[in-house]
């Protein structure tokens, strides 16, 4: 009995000392979160669409003339530049050709020459007795007829000269050239199709569909503005690297694409030669004639917006949404509604928050509707917000 009552008697002041000890432990401390403020800061604002580029010039190279194909002077794949022989076609028929008629002006030239003496005679005997108006109207008219066959044959011979140069296929370009589809040695003409293509190389087009909203918009701040010059392109190549050339529209389609209800849009950006990573490689550059791109339409001036780190942006199904810190530390759900304009670092507020209020950046993961917080300055970033 007395071990029984030792046992109880400890067993009740453990009790006693556990009742205390949790009758004195303080309550939990508010969850700690990094706050940032609401602010307005200068945004470039930007819409991607997807554009496809397309070469200022694409020539479709074509023979002239039927010949045998006797040599492809150029490289599948390399630029070339105006002027460049691609294709030789087999000339000694057309030299031929030329030769013979160059000797048909040249008889025809000597009987000019014979008849132009004989009409000069028929004239001084006119001023004689011996002389007849019926000889002299008959020389004119044979100098005359000669006079016609000589221009005949030149411009035969002109003729037979176009189509010797015609043997010689030039690129009329600056370009890139593709592939051939005819080798040496078979009969091209006219009738044979594309030989090659050759496509201009800089500057480039980008062609780009973008709704009919948009459009009105891009049309009220090129007149609002310097035209053009309001606006800036910029492209983000298919392996997600943003091009570090910038171009301008320069072409507005008149007309919207029924079934789509978009219109088309054009800017012109330059495609320098890059160089080679190793000196015996060929340069080369980043715009593909028909390469698919996402296209950034920027302004060309920053205007001021409200804005906020994208990390404090929650989103589900009822929208988009921030926990907002009030001045008795409380953290509040708050719906919002973004603008399109927007950074890697920073999102737009277009409406559901003032300038200065504290939003919750960090410890979003620890923080309840209506729950007290313990905020503190949101950790900087390493990277510059904003930077894009």
């Amino acid at each position: 009995m007395n071990q029984l009552s030792r046992f109880a008697f400890t067993v009740v002041l453990i009790a006693a000392a556990t009742s205390s000890n949790a009758q004195q432990s303080p309550p939990p401390s508010p969850p700690a979160v990094g706050v940032a403020r609401a602010e307005r800061k200068p945004i470039t604002e930007s819409s991607e669409f997807l554009g496809r580029v397309q070469a200022v010039s694409r020539v479709e190279i074509q023979p002239r003339v039927t010949a045998f194909l006797t040599k492809r002077a150029f490289t599948e794949g390399a630029e070339v530049k105006q002027g460049d022989l691609l294709y030789l076609l087999e000339q000694d028929p057309f030299k031929a050709d030329v030769q013979a008629r160059q000797a048909s002006v040249a008889q025809f030239e000597a009987q000019l020459k014979n008849a132009e003496l004989a009409l000069n005679r028929a004239e001084q005997l006119l001023k004689t007795s011996a002389g007849t108006v019926a000889t002299a109207d008959n020389a004119q008219a044979a100098q005359l007829s000669t006079q016609a066959q000589v221009a005949a044959a030149q411009a035969q011979l002109r003729q037979s000269e176009i189509n010797l140069a015609y043997t010689e296929i030039r690129s009329p370009i600056d370009g890139k050239i593709g592939r051939t589809s005819v080798t040496e040695g078979n009969v091209v003409s006219p009738s044979s199709g594309t030989l090659t293509t050759v496509v201009s190389q800089d500057p480039m087009y980008v062609l780009f569909p973008v709704p009919t909203r948009t459009a009105l918009e891009v049309r009220e701040k090129l007149a609002q503005s310097e035209g053009f010059d309001a606006l800036k392109v910029r492209i983000r190549l298919p392996n997600g690297d943003i091009y570090q050339q910038t171009g301008k529209l320069d072409f507005i389609n008149n007309s919207v694409t029924g079934n789509t209800d978009t219109l088309q849009l054009r800017a012109v950006i330059p495609n320098p030669a890059m160089a080679p990573e190793q000196a015996n490689r060929e340069a080369h550059r980043a715009l593909v004639d028909a390469e698919l791109v996402t296209v950034l339409l920027e302004g060309a001036e920053p205007i001021s917006r409200l804005t906020i780190p994208r990390a404090a942006l929650l989103t589900d199904q009822g929208g988009d949404y921030v926990f907002v810190v009030d001045k008795d530390n409380k953290a509040t759900r708050r719906g919002i509604t973004l603008d399109p304009s927007a950074t890697p670092a920073l999102a737009v507020v277009a409406d559901g928050l003032q300038d200065g209020e504290q939003v919750i950046v960090e410890g979003l993961q620890r923080v309840r509707n209506g729950a007290v917080v313990s905020p503190a300055a949101m950790t900087p970033s390493p990277t510059t917000v904003g930077q894009k």
